[in-house]
């Protein structure tokens, strides 16, 4: 409008000029050549008009919806806040409207008032009723100025500060009807004020079209915001059945999403609190503020980041607490801060950063936690740029859902990620109980080899015992032909079978000795030694075995019940959460020696009383001579500390040196 202005005073200046200097008559090439540029100037006049003009939308029975965008849209910035509808309405303004260079424009001054205009051409021949709705649910204030037949206009105020039942009709976008009784161009004036940025999407629509798409929408909207209460749901009774917090902080997180998506689409304001206005100002900073929270201790607790990367873990706990500071120095303080919505950028950032490092790392699961966050991520950078200024990515009603669409896609990933979790726990498991498992099938199967060997030699004594009684017998004929040595041989046989009947029951008591202690023999090796305890697995079972025999205590709040740890064979309290190792309170707690080898070691000691050196020690177990001598010392001191206990033991005494 301003260049149409410049062109039209140009025009008006050369008509003058032609006026006030005529052309003498005689000159007609002079007059030939003013003629001619007379017409390039009025031609080139003509482009520059049509092509700054403002667009005309025509109300069309054919058409059933038009957005305004670019050069439909003019607007006007006050940064006194003091024009009113006169002033802009006056020839004095009607050339500073600027048009709009942008699909979709934005008020970025918070400070100033906006003033936009639209011209639509009315057809009273039109069947169908129109509407004019506006999208962004956000907007505090809008004065609306509708044209009327006469040429007088009507006044209507709207917006997010008012009760939702004050509203023409109760939608969650703004929608005011217009009247098409005429055929007539007319001009709309909207003026803006709003204590966050909004964007100016005003669509022209038949009431017929908008019941249909608000149908639809709403439709949507309840498959949405239905998958998150599912999603929810599902996982609050996984966490009131297995107590891990990883459920409890996703169902907050899904939660404070759909909190969020209500709070900012309008369908909060609709339907639970339609009269808090004050409240509806500032509801979506305390959502983003729990989504940020809650997203930052999922990942920490999905993703086992305290022990898988420490530094991380400190970054994320000093994330929450400044994202913590500025929410409430905004809530409190400055509300403008509030409006920064894209500063959940550096939380998603570092959400995303710790998914794909602890990935790298080997952690399975994080693979559906990456994926899930690639979309949410793409989804929250599409709208970041759109925001900077980058309008060729906007896409209509698809880039308008695209960070809804992200969030649904998100939050089924991060499903499958705590199921892959739960599986691959699972699998673990299993694998341990299998190798338990073949373990104890090799101890059966040492046992029937060692029944195996004493059957033949308890065979091999009684074949013996039998050719004896042969020999016996053959005695006993030969002295019956004696009566004199009668007496003198049955006293020897006699003697022979008390003999016979005392090797009979050593022997037996030999055997269940070299059942029972086998392993715990002194001169028995490390290869041997290893054969019952062979890994790490099988003497942390030995450990819990023996460190809970009496059952589970726990060591802070004294519950009896618990689960199953994070590491093989710890015990996790049920109700303070204390997790306890198999080491912990034991004499491997902290050694760096394997722990097969200590057993080793302290069964050598014990065996030996002492006696044995950590020389010998080393060169057994193939370890520094120093790392044994202090190991040993303090197994030495243990066993003077408990050589009372000790005495009173008559099988597996070094086991009573393990425990704390």
């Amino acid at each position: 409008m301003r260049l149409q202005h410049i062109g039209e005073l140009q025009a008006e200046s050369y008509i003058c000029m032609l006026i006030k200097y005529p052309v003498p008559a005689s000159s007609m090439f002079n007059r030939f050549k003013i003629s001619f540029f007379s017409l390039l100037l009025t031609i080139s006049l003509c482009i520059a008009l049509s092509a700054t003009a403002q667009k005309v939308v025509a109300v069309n029975d054919r058409v059933d919806q038009h957005m305004f965008t670019f050069t439909e849209i003019e607007w006007l910035k006050d940064d006194s806040n003091q024009l009113t509808f006169n002033d802009i309405s006056s020839k004095n303004y009607s050339g500073r409207f600027q048009p709009n260079l942008s699909s979709t424009p934005q008020t970025k001054d918070l400070k100033a008032t906006y003033w936009f205009r639209i011209r639509i051409r009315h057809s009273s021949l039109a069947e169908k009723r129109f509407i004019l709705e506006f999208f962004d649910q956000t907007i505090d204030h809008v004065t609306a100025y509708l044209p009327q037949k006469d040429g007088s206009y009507r006044l209507k105020e709207f917006g997010d500060t008012f009760d939702f039942e004050e509203r023409e009709l109760h939608h969650k976008n703004f929608e005011l009807n217009i009247r098409n009784d005429n055929d007539q161009t007319q001009s709309y004036y909207f003026r803006f004020k709003s204590s966050q940025i909004a964007d100016v999407i005003i669509v022209l629509r038949s009431v017929d079209w908008f019941i249909s798409y608000a149908l639809d929408e709403y439709f949507y909207f309840g498959i949405f915001y239905g998958m998150i209460l599912v999603f929810s749901f599902y996982n609050l009774i996984m966490f009131i059945a297995m107590r891990q917090r990883q459920y409890l902080y996703y169902v907050l997180y899904n939660l404070s999403v759909g909190f969020f998506e209500m709070s900012t689409d309008g369908i909060a304001y609709q339907y639970l609190w339609s009269s808090a206005t004050h409240w509806n100002q500032i509801a979506y900073a305390f959502a983003l503020y729990a989504t940020s929270v809650f997203a930052l201790l999922f990942t920490r607790e999905l993703l086992f980041v305290k022990s898988k990367a420490p530094r991380l873990n400190q970054l994320i706990l000093y994330i929450i607490a400044i994202r913590t500071v500025l929410f409430l120095y905004g809530l409190l303080v400055d509300r403008s801060l509030l409006t920064y919505k894209f500063i959940e950028f550096i939380p998603l950032a570092v959400a995303f950063y710790t998914g794909i490092y602890i990935y790298k790392n080997g952690y399975k699961p994080a693979r559906f936690f990456v994926l899930g966050y690639s979309f949410l991520f793409a989804g929250f950078s599409l709208k970041l740029l759109i925001m900077l200024g980058l309008t060729w990515l906007n896409f209509g009603v698809a880039t308008y859902y695209s960070l809804s669409i992200c969030f649904v896609l998100e939050m089924v990933f991060l499903s499958f990620a705590i199921g892959d979790k739960v599986r691959i726990l699972k699998h673990k498991k299993d694998k341990v109980q299998r190798q338990m498992m073949r373990q104890m099938a090799e101890n059966v199967k040492l046992k029937d080899t060692l029944n195996q060997q004493l059957e033949v030699k308890v065979e091999e004594r009684t074949k013996e015992v039998f050719h004896k009684s042969l020999i016996i017998e053959a005695k006993n004929a030969e002295l019956q032909e004696a009566n004199d040595l009668l007496k003198q041989q049955a006293e020897e046989i006699s003697r022979m079978n008390v003999l016979l009947e005392q090797d009979n029951q050593e022997l037996q008591f030999n055997v269940e000795k070299v059942t029972r202690d086998r392993v715990m023999s002194a001169d028995v090796d490390f290869e041997e030694f290893s054969k019952i305890y062979p890994d790490k697995e099988s003497c942390n079972l030995f450990l819990s075995e023996l460190k809970w025999k009496d059952g589970y205590q726990c060591r802070k709040c004294k519950n009896t019940h618990y689960y199953n740890g994070h590491i093989p064979y710890s015990r996790r309290c049920s109700k303070c959460g204390y997790e306890e190792s198999v080491t912990t309170y034991t004499v491997f707690h902290n050694t760096r020696i394997p722990i097969n080898k200590a057993f080793y070691m302290i069964f050598l000691i014990y065996s030996t009383k002492g006696k044995i050196s950590s020389h010998k020690l080393a060169e057994i177990l193939n370890i520094r001579q120093s790392t044994c001598w202090t190991y040993g010392s303090k197994i030495k001191l243990l066993m003077e500390e408990r050589k009372t206990i000790l005495k009173k033991t008559n099988k597996n005494g070094w086991s009573k040196l393990v425990l704390e």
